[in-house]
């Protein structure tokens, strides 16, 4: 392929990227995006196999890697549960960090890769090569904590270094300085300790960054790790001197940077502030309420069978998933149940918080998956103001996104978080396996309002039991 139809190539390529981030905005157009997005990644990869760049000699090489990739790409696709998509995520995160350290690295000690480069010229490319590795670390060992957290293997509790900002100042400080030594040496082996220290600090720069975000931080951190991917493959397309590669960086660290910025919004947060940290502490003691009182009244059981009753009843019903829906796979027995209550014509619609789950869109997909109609799925600002005239509202597995502290206790740690106001709505249901709190560590007095009731046990089996009465 010559050089000329291998730019034609990326020019669609590019056009279908584009399609398919605009597709992905709506879960209509969504299935549709990610077509475009493999038909382009497709053309990308045979235009960069096939161009003028590769050697004949590589072929076997390119199809051995490929084979291995794609086959563990596969694998894991079939077999990561829908509850396991977020840490799946945050893994691939990792792999283009990776990524970009490594052709940091080998751009840098081949000499080829340097041919006619000259003065200014092979500065900027050094410079290239320093910030894309620096990237690519940050995003690496980033990703891998991430991926601890979200897997449970890493607490979600934010490690509070004693002075970490300016550890972290300190730390930036250093790798200027050696991006400075780097830029001033003259052979590969003058430029090698002060990358590698580069790439040491950068790494642990990734690991205290995240360790340092509380749990309830983890939907924009996963977001934010988004976006430092894209420009880590921005910056492996700048140092391969791939057009394709830095424009489709670009696009990924652009719409994860904006998607971060919403998501901030969406919890009354600054970005700063949740790269500062320390959102997420778990506290053993609930959480003030206003004026100083604890939470005060009795919880309220409810069985399935009286769930049941309660929404053969109500003519409007207003669900909220979360991420215990997703631990417990019950969203096909939700799907079932709001089949059968709009056959009797009840008005089911479900509301989705902007960070429920542990990821962007995760409720999105786990109902989508279900065959969940779009048409009934809302986000919060579109249902808030419909729960007064609401008769059930049913809490599946979520905490954090319908706590009445964010808007009653300016002492609490979500103070100012927009929530779904549940507890308007005639009779509030729910759902969780304890009274432990949410993700955020904080206490809900939403299970002691009196309108409220508590479904106790795992959602899929309570769920199933709630079905099994609606039929009957």
């Amino acid at each position: 392929m010559n050089s000329s139809l291998a730019t034609v190539a990326y020019i669609g390529a590019t056009i279908l990227f584009i399609l398919s981030l605009g597709g992905l905005s709506n879960q209509e157009s969504s299935r549709r995006g990610n077509l475009f997005g493999m038909i382009g990644m497709t053309i990308a990869v045979l235009a960069t196999v096939f161009g003028p760049q590769v050697n004949s000699g590589g072929y076997a090489w390119i199809i051995a890697a490929m084979v291995v990739g794609g086959g563990i790409g596969l694998y894991l696709a079939r077999m990561v549960q829908m509850t396991q998509m977020p840490e799946l995520v945050a893994f691939m995160h990792s792999m283009v960090g990776l990524a970009a350290v490594l052709v940091g690295f080998a751009t840098f000690v081949d000499p080829t890769a340097t041919t006619g480069f000259e003065g200014s010229a092979k500065t900027i490319h050094e410079l290239e090569i320093y910030i894309g590795i620096f990237i690519g670390a940050v995003t690496l060992s980033g990703s891998v904590i991430a991926f601890g957290k979200l897997s449970g293997r890493i607490s979600g509790n934010p490690m509070l270094l004693p002075g970490r900002h300016w550890l972290n100042l300190a730390g930036l400080l250093v790798v200027i300085y050696f991006g400075g030594v780097f830029m001033q040496a003259h052979t590969v082996q003058d430029g090698l300790v002060p990358i590698v220290v580069m790439t040491v600090l950068a790494l642990l720069f990734g690991v205290h960054m995240v360790m340092a975000i509380g749990g309830a931080d983890m939907p924009v951190v996963v977001s934010m790790l988004n976006s430092y991917s894209g420009w880590a493959a921005a910056a492996t397309g700048f140092m391969l001197s791939n057009d394709l590669l830095i424009v489709v960086g670009a696009l990924v660290g652009s719409s994860g940077a904006i998607l971060s910025y919403i998501m901030c919004n969406a919890m009354n947060r600054s970005f700063i502030s949740v790269i500062a940290g320390g959102f997420g502490t778990t506290s053993a003691k609930p959480t003030a309420a206003a004026g100083g009182a604890q939470p005060a009244g009795e919880v309220t059981p409810v069985s399935a069978t009286e769930t049941a009753e309660l929404l053969r009843e109500a003519k409007s019903v207003i669900i909220v998933p979360g991420y215990g829906m997703a631990v417990a796979q019950a969203q096909h027995t939700v799907f079932e149940i709001t089949k059968l209550l709009r056959d009797k014509g009840v008005n089911v619609r479900f509301g989705i918080h902007p960070v429920a789950g542990r990821m962007p869109g995760h409720m999105n997909v786990l109902l989508a998956e279900a065959k969940v109609p779009y048409d009934i799925v809302f986000e919060m600002d579109e249902l808030n103001d419909d729960f007064p005239a609401t008769d059930v509202t049913m809490v599946i597995g979520a905490n954090d996104i319908v706590n009445p502290s964010a808007q009653d206790d300016p002492s609490s740690p979500i103070a100012g978080m927009p929530v779904l106001e549940v507890w308007k709505a005639k009779t509030s249901i729910v759902m969780k396996r304890s009274m432990a709190s949410g993700y955020a560590g904080v206490d809900n007095p939403l299970f002691y309002k009196e309108n409220n009731r508590m479904l106790f046990g795992d959602a899929k089996k309570m769920l199933d039991e709630v079905l099994v009465v609606l039929k009957t």
